[in-house]
Order: structure tokens, then C-alpha cells, then sequence
């Protein structure tokens, strides 16, 4: 990891972070920014949970059956994963949640609001309520989870009224949508995505809200069973014909996507990787995409970026702590460049479509980023990670 430095500008528990403050010591967009910009990039809002991720297994356990892993991590999970994935590119980033009063809840605010970087402003803490957790098994590239947790005792929509105005927000339409509808009218660009229908309807009415969204950006699977397409170059034009920006995922398979703002398609394949863990690969994927959006890159480029950002992760475990920060993109640059360089063919071939790297990446070591580990503790350096 290319870093190596606490930022003392870390915003306290509860405070906004400043925006002279940038978690990854290094902001993307600065020569963008202008005075009269909303104090955050992106606002999210949704339930938080604290992740266990078990991983080192051969297989899952059987009924009755204990096994020992060999690896363990602990994480901010839930909407943690993408809030998390954004700070750690830069975005000045605001998170609307309940919080517990457990020691659960003291370790995620601090490690999202003080090592992250993250405005926890408008999010609230109750009394007599525990945070909601997830148990997750890593096995022959699958997994089984067992959660616990409870709704808030307050809707996110009225908490949301508190939240600082943003230049993104990023939506669920399966989850709570009256929080966002203040965006709808004014300049915030609302990004949408979407889970899986257990109910097997796949009901297109589902999408109305899109019609006050900037993005889509389902996986193939839904994309395809909600426009009753074939393929995700399909699903993808139909999408088109919702919203201005199409995105469709298709895993390993690469993306796909369509800019009616600016006329562009373009497909992008995902960067082969020996993949360690997936969660949070698809909002890092997002939390890249929004970036990219905002600084106005060419589509191509938004799409071969978020590639990039969610190989980097997947190639760690632990879910929100496994998103990359700069240091993690200088390193992967410099190390590709170099072997080029060197003579390296495969290298040479990798590194061009990403030459406009060159152009993005900062020329000086930036803040390191903490991972999982298999306990959480509250004085933890990122530093020392």
C-alpha cells in the first residue's frame, strides 16, 4: 500500500467533514470544484451492518458441522460498502442511518465518520437499539450469510431532511424512496439501482422512479428480467430509453452502457483477476461510476475505471474496508508501468486502454487505507494497515 499517514483533519463523531479534508489525501475532482458547489458529491442513506466475513474455507459447513476458517475480517457492511467505496475515491461523502447505542455501532461511526471521512451529520444514534449484523461464509467462490437486525425507529426521510445538499445521489427502488425525492427537482444527478425480485415478477411498473433519475445501473440478471431482453447490449438500449445514463454489470463478462447526454456506448470487460471475495465489488463498480460522472469523463473511461476499482477489491476480503483508495490505483499503475516497460507483452496490453491513467492518478503517496481484521478495535492508525 502506497501510504502512510493518520489525516488530522478527520472529522469528529457526528461532525461534518470539512471539505478542506479528503480521507484518500487527494480529491479528483479539485480543479472542478467551484465555491457556489453543495458541500457533498454524494449523499446515501440506508441501514448499516456490522459484517463478519469468515473466509480460508474449502467448502461450507454441513448441518451440525463445525469448521475452523483461516481467514476472518470485520467490517462496516450494508450501505457502508458503497459510502465507504466513495470516500476512499475522493468524493466528499454524506451517510443518512440509524445507528445503535452498542459497541458495534462506536466501532462503525468511528471508522466511518473519523477514518473514512464520511458526514455522518444527519445520521441519528437510538437509545436501547443494537446494530444489525451479518455472518458471512467465503467458500469455492460462494457464500451463505445469516443477518440479524430491526427497522429504524425513525424513517430515513425524515432524517434525510437534515442532510447536507449533494451533486450525486445513489437510490435503491427496491428499498425506501421518500427520502430522495427531494432531488428529483432540483440539480442532484440521482443514480439508481435495484436488487433481485424474490417474487419472480419482475414487475416493470417497479421502474417508474426512474423517470426523475439520471442513471440505471442494474447487474445483466436484472436488467434483462425487467425489460424482457435476451442479452445485456440489449437490456442496455432499453434501459437507454428510461434514463440518460444506462449501465448494465455483467460480472465477470465486463459492462455495458449508454450516455444519451453525450451519445456514447461503449462495453468494457472486467480486469481478470483471482477474485477473494465479491461483496461490495458492485459498489465499488457504482462509487466509480458516480466519480467519474462528476468529473465528466468520457464513458469509456467511467466504465474501464470502475472495472479496474472493483478488481482491486475483490482481490481483498472484508467487504467496505476492501474498496481501493489511491494508494491502492497509484500502486497497481506504477507496478503495470514499470513491467511494460520492462518488455512485459501481457503488461503492455493491460496497461494501454488505461493510459489515461496518467492523466488522473496523483504524483505523490497518499493515505493508506485500514482492511478487515478478524477484531474491531477503537483506536486502530489507518496507517498501520
Amino acid at each position: 500500500m502506497t501510504d502512510h499517514h493518520p489525516d488530522p483533519a478527520a472529522p469528529q463523531p457526528g461532525a461534518a467533514a470539512p471539505q478542506s479534508a479528503c480521507p484518500a489525501d487527494w480529491d479528483p475532482l479539485a480543479s472542478q470544484r467551484r465555491p457556489e458547489d453543495p458541500p457533498l458529491d454524494v449523499l446515501l442513506s440506508g441501514t448499516v451492518f456490522f459484517d463478519i466475513v469468515f473466509t480460508g474455507l474449502d467448502r461450507l459447513p454441513e448441518p451440525g458441522e463445525e469448521l475452523w476458517s483461516k481467514g476472518l475480517g470485520s467490517s462496516p457492511g450494508g450501505i457502508a460498502n458503497l459510502a465507504v467505496a466513495a470516500a476512499r475515491l475522493g468524493l466528499r461523502t454524506g451517510l443518512v442511518a440509524g445507528f445503535g447505542d452498542d459497541a458495534y455501532a462506536d466501532w462503525m461511526w468511528h471508522t466511518m465518520s473519523e477514518e473514512e471521512g464520511i458526514d455522518l451529520s444527519a445520521s441519528k444514534r437510538f437509545p436501547d437499539f443494537h446494530s444489525a449484523l451479518t455472518c458471512s461464509i467465503a467458500a469455492q467462490g460462494d457464500r451463505a450469510m445469516v443477518t440479524h437486525g430491526h427497522d429504524s425507529p425513525e424513517p430515513m426521510s425524515r432524517l434525510v431532511q437534515h442532510a447536507p445538499a449533494a451533486r450525486a445521489a445513489v437510490v435503491d427502488l427496491a428499498g425506501e424512496t421518500d427520502w430522495w425525492g427531494r432531488f428529483t427537482s432540483g440539480d442532484t444527478k440521482v443514480f439508481a439501482d435495484i436488487g433481485f425480485d424474490e417474487t419472480g415478477r419482475w414487475d416493470p411498473a417497479d421502474l417508474a422512479p426512474l423517470a426523475h433519475c439520471h442513471a440505471f445501473t442494474p447487474n445483466a440478471v436484472e436488467a434483462m428480467n425487467y425489460t424482457r431482453t435476451e442479452s445485456p447490449d440489449r437490456a442496455v438500449r432499453a434501459i437507454a430509453e428510461l434514463v440518460p445514463l444506462a449501465v448494465v454489470t455483467d460480472g465477470v463478462d465486463g459492462s455495458y452502457a449508454i450516455d444519451q447526454t453525450t451519445g456514447e456506448e461503449a462495453f468494457c470487460p472486467a480486469v481478470p483477476v483471482t477474485a477473494i471475495d465479491t461483496t461490495g465489488a458492485g459498489d465499488v463498480f457504482a462509487a466509480a461510476l458516480v466519480l467519474g460522472t462528476l468529473a465528466e469523463w468520457p464513458l469509456e473511461q467511467r466504465l474501464k475505471f470502475g472495472s479496474l476499482c472493483s478488481a482491486l477489491a475483490v482481490q481483498q476480503f472484508g467487504g467496505s474496508l476492501a474498496a481501493p483508495g489511491w494508494g491502492d490505483i497509484v500502486d497497481w499503475w506504477g507496478s503495470l508501468s514499470t513491467a511494460a516497460q520492462a518488455g512485459d507483452l501481457r503488461a503492455g496490453y493491460t496497461r494501454g486502454p488505461y493510459m489515461f491513467l496518467d492523466d488522473i492518478v496523483p504524483d505523490h503517496p497518499v493515505q493508506g487505507r485500514r482492511r478487515a481484521q478478524g477484531t474491531f478495535a477503537m483506536r486502530s492508525d489507518a496507517g498501520h494497515h
